[in-house]
């Protein structure tokens, strides 16, 4: 018989994940669940999950799973901030990590697994921003969240999907450098351009999951499904976001702006052009519409599960806990820390 608890957690994770599940007592998933949320309550921990973490790392623990918060880029690290309790468990990727970390000096931030990367974050180092900045001298860096430490300490300020046009407007000047993603950065730069005058610099950073939206993919979709609105996140190529937009209703923007449209639109069909995980969190958000998702999963983010995560939380206290500590130098979390701060006065 199951618990009032694991029949919250089972029907809210079948209305993300439509597709059949093994027997959850079976592969150990309830047991998981429940003992990652009293290890929570013992050792003062909270959960941050990203939207595209698998389903089951997103259920809020309200709702019978173990997310505390789940959220964006933007969303997530003003979580961090906010946290009270002495452990942040992060699933989500390093960078996010990092950030969360830079915004807690004191606290412990721990990720599940160190593979989680991400390949627009690797694109750039601290030393290609320093090279940037004594080719362009005097031109204000825009980094977007995407990045590790040691870029954002290299620049003026940071920015996410939701606010980097808000961001744009405030700073002076006729240029901008922006980095590291060139696909958002060209499908920016139309709206930068009109409403500011100002040209971006761009770097040739892309993330490897939202590459893969090609014009072919999302025209055949449409094609296939000629009422659906089309969802694109900024780092879709500039020539889908183009294409896609045009002749049909939809949305460019971040992954919040894409759940807000969601939620606004009177359509009950659309077709998902971000990281297949998002689907499952707008099933669960909106379960009387139908998305459409071509299932492209960032490989990164799918190194964390419900299991290293119950590992990392078992580690609290022992030995093994250094294995999942996200550590950085005191001088570049100084440097970050005032870039991100800039960033989160526009959130």
């Amino acid at each position: 018989m199951l618990t009032q608890t694991e029949s919250a957690f089972l029907q809210k994770l079948n209305a993300m994940n439509p597709v059949a599940l093994p027997e959850p007592k079976e592969t150990g998933l309830l047991a998981a669940v429940e003992e990652i949320r009293e290890l929570k309550r013992r050792k003062n921990a909270v959960v941050l999950s990203h939207f595209y973490m698998p389903a089951e790392l997103q259920v809020k623990h309200q709702e019978g799973g173990i997310a505390d918060f789940v959220g964006d880029s933007l969303g997530l690290s003003v979580a961090a901030k906010n946290v009270e309790a002495d452990y942040i468990i992060f699933c989500g990727v390093k960078f996010m990590a990092e950030t969360a970390k830079i915004l807690n000096p004191a606290k412990q931030v721990l990720l599940p697994s160190f593979e989680a990367g991400c390949s627009l974050a690797e694109s750039i180092t601290g030393a290609d921003v320093r090279r940037l900045k004594a080719q362009h001298p005097g031109v204000p860096v825009v980094a977007y969240i995407n990045t590790y430490a040691e870029t954002k300490a290299e620049s003026d300020i940071c920015c996410t999907s939701r606010n980097a046009m808000d961001i744009a407007r405030s700073l002076g000047g006729d240029k901008l450098i922006f980095l590291p993603d060139l696909y958002m950065g060209r499908n920016l730069q139309t709206k930068i351009k009109a409403e500011t005058g100002k040209e971006l610099i761009l770097w040739e950073g892309r993330c490897e999951v939202h590459e893969q939206f090609t014009p072919q993919r999302i025209n055949g979709l449409k094609l296939m499904y000629p009422e659906a609105q089309v969802l694109v996140h900024w780092e879709v190529p500039d020539n889908t976001v183009s294409d896609a937009l045009t002749g049909a209703g939809g949305v460019v923007g971040s992954t919040s702006d894409i759940i807000r449209f969601v939620g606004e639109s009177q359509s009950r069909q659309f077709i998902l052009g971000s990281e297949c995980d998002l689907g499952a969190t707008l099933r669960g958000m909106y379960p009387e519409k139908e998305f459409i998702v071509p299932c492209i999963k960032c490989p990164h983010m799918k190194q964390i599960s419900i299991q290293n995560t119950l590992e990392a939380l078992r580690a609290i206290g022992t030995a093994q806990e250094a294995m999942f500590e996200v550590r950085l130098e005191a001088e570049i979390m100084k440097r970050a820390l005032a870039p991100i701060e800039r960033m989160l006065a526009f959130s």
